[in-house]
């Protein structure tokens, strides 16, 4: 029998603004929420309301059958709160069907786990909050941002209480073995690790609409068939992937929508195949190997490592000068400052002063307001900048 794990990962970050040097001292207005707000009503009308509407009838359709996961951040969540309430009730009623699980991750979509394992279990916290408040689930399964991982990780996610955490199937890890297995974190007890297929789920996510591509079109059929060639050979297939995948990675002109509509019947007309949600892969499932993981990797790019976010200079040293003022920032008691603080935590910043174009450039450019990555260092430590005044001034007040 093969199970199939569908999750999807729905992320908006707080945008900078081109925040200037002479801003620095005058305001401290250094998020977009123009942008914001712009952004997310082309991805809910192009994405978010459409899919959620297919899903929900897909599940209803096939009375449970058909089940799937999401990742969605707290940032997200506060922009659906404050812009777009109509959305946040279409993923509440998705909720409501009891077919759909809700993962952990950070709050704030945060590399914090790399410089603060104090602060990434503060988002955490944050998050599970958030997701409670919602969704009314408690997160059984975590998914840490852009499913970075490594042993260490793991070890830590599994004594926070966590019994599954999801990986990139990064080649290099497993050598011959498949992702198509459950796995245990080397050095772990209880938690097990779910892998994504990445060419499985890559070829929704990314070649869907590449007319280069020799599999172009790609048929539900075509897919399926690839899908059910896992039988005997695997056990769980997990595609995951972004949820903006469906209308705005992949156009509704592609036939992405259609494309997903017929994908719950076919896969279940092969009387060995079933869909689960995460925490069942992890209770369904045994585990048959280990993965052991030393250096982090992600799901980013080629190379599957953190250079996506900390591959150059400026990165580097915007990240570490953040996470300097963290004791202080805390400290301070000022709530308008640590919110501020925790939005310039979120990854996507880093991720617009990448340096590595080529291959991965476009993918790099996507919804990023900045003409250079030096761009996006600069206004980024310009708002640093003005929150060390602001927190100066604070110290003074005290």
């Amino acid at each position: 029998m093969v199970s199939v794990c569908m999750y999807f990962h729905a992320h908006q970050p707080h945008r900078l603004k081109r925040y200037g040097m002479f801003e620095i001292g005058v305001h401290s207005d250094y998020f977009d929420e123009k942008a914001n707000r712009e952004i997310l009503d082309k991805v809910s009308h192009k994405c978010y309301l459409p899919t959620n509407t297919l899903l929900k009838e897909l599940i209803e359709e096939h009375k449970g059958d058909f089940k799937v996961s999401f990742s969605i951040t707290g940032t997200i969540l506060e922009q659906l709160e404050q812009f777009r309430p109509d959305v946040l009730e279409s993923f509440k009623e998705l909720a409501r069907t009891g077919h759909v699980e809700f993962l952990s991750e950070t709050f704030h979509h945060s590399l914090a786990y790399l410089y603060s394992k104090e602060e990434f279990e503060h988002q955490v916290a944050l998050h599970r909050k958030k997701i409670e408040e919602h969704f009314d689930q408690t997160p059984v399964v975590f998914r840490n941002t852009e499913l970075i991982f490594n042993n260490d990780l793991a070890i830590h996610v599994e004594k926070m209480g966590f019994k599954g955490i999801l990986a990139e199937g990064a080649d290099h890890i497993l050598e011959w073995r498949s992702p198509n297995f459950v796995y245990r974190p080397a050095s772990t007890q209880k938690i097990k690790v779910l892998l994504k297929n990445y060419k499985l789920s890559d070829d929704i996510a990314f070649r869907f609409s590449n007319k280069q591509w020799e599999e172009h079109p790609l048929s539900t059929e075509k897919y399926v068939s690839w899908m059910n060639s896992v039988n005997g050979s695997g056990e769980l297939i997990n595609l995951f992937m972004d949820y903006e995948t469906f209308g705005e990675h992949q156009w509704e002109d592609t036939g992405i929508f259609e494309f997903l509509r017929h994908l719950p019947k076919k896969v279940l007309e092969h009387p060995d195949n079933r869909f689960v949600t995460v925490s069942e892969a992890v209770d369904n499932h045994d585990v048959r190997g280990e993965f052991d993981a030393h250096n982090f990797i992600s799901w980013a790019d080629l190379e599957r490592d953190l250079s996506a976010w900390l591959g150059n200079s400026m990165q580097k040293g915007s990240i570490e000068k953040l996470f300097s003022l963290e004791k202080e920032i805390k400290s301070s008691g000022d709530e308008r400052l640590i919110r501020d603080w925790r939005y310039l935590t979120t990854s996507d910043h880093f991720y617009y002063m990448c340096t590595k174009w080529f291959t991965d450039g476009d993918v790099h450019k996507y919804f990023n307001a900045f003409d250079s990555p030096y761009e996006g260092f600069i206004a980024f430590m310009n708002s640093v900048h003005d929150i060390e005044l602001r927190l100066k001034q604070r110290k003074k007040e005290r």
